[in-house]
């Protein structure tokens, strides 16, 4: 099971990216998505939607959802903040490919891209090693 160091993780199987390159003094931008685990445990993942963006959610409320063959299951926000996009890779309105949670769940199925409230949230989020332990 791939479990990044560099990734912060949440109980429900999300993981959250900061961005330093596109982060600045007054604006912390991160990627979230799904965790290997979870993709796993859902399957052939079949569709992918978020019709949160431009809204901002607290950590915990369901941005979106993931629909495999055999279930449906919802998105949770890893921490506050602001959805700036949904990965026009996975949205069947552009890319349609959401097959990439699968088959890449880190990197090119990364689902969201947001801008945090309150990036010290981050610690009270999952390390890998936490988030290995979880799921072992």
């Amino acid at each position: 099971m791939n479990i990044p160091e560099n990734l912060h993780y949440t109980k429900e199987h999300e993981w959250i990216r900061i961005d330093e390159d596109q982060s600045t003094d007054d604006r912390v931008i991160a990627y979230v998505g799904i965790t290997d685990f979870a993709q796993s445990e859902l399957g052939e993942i079949v569709y992918v939607e978020v019709e949160t963006v431009g809204e901002t959610l607290d950590r915990d409320e369901v941005f979106g959802t993931v629909e495999a063959v055999k279930t449906t299951s919802d998105l949770f926000l890893p921490l506050s903040g602001e959805i700036l996009e949904f990965n026009k890779d996975l949205d069947e309105n552009e890319g349609d490919n959401p097959a990439l949670l699968n088959e890449d769940p880190y990197h090119k199925g990364w689902i969201i891209k947001m801008a945090l409230s309150d990036a010290s949230q981050t610690s009270e989020l999952l390390s890998s090693t936490d988030y290995h332990a979880l799921v072992s």
